[in-house]
């Protein structure tokens, strides 16, 4: 019993800490752009730039010897 007397003060101190937390990230805009961040993983951005300047260089070379 007697570790509720500190287990009470210790969870609304807590519980505090928590909602002044919830608030600063609030002000700071952490909660601004929820569908960017959503959305910035179904981007495909498996290729280098390196790799795609090489690919492309080969569609252009595909391209070319296909129209002649």
């Amino acid at each position: 019993m007697d570790v509720i007397y500190g287990l009470i003060p210790g969870m609304i101190i807590l519980g505090l800490v928590g909602v002044g937390v919830f608030f600063w990230a609030a002000r700071s805009g952490q909660f601004d752009d929820l569908e960017g961040e959503a959305s910035r993983i179904l981007m495909d951005e498996d290729l280098s730039p390196r790799k795609s300047a090489q690919q492309d260089g080969k569609e252009e070379a595909e391209s070319g010897e296909k129209e002649t």
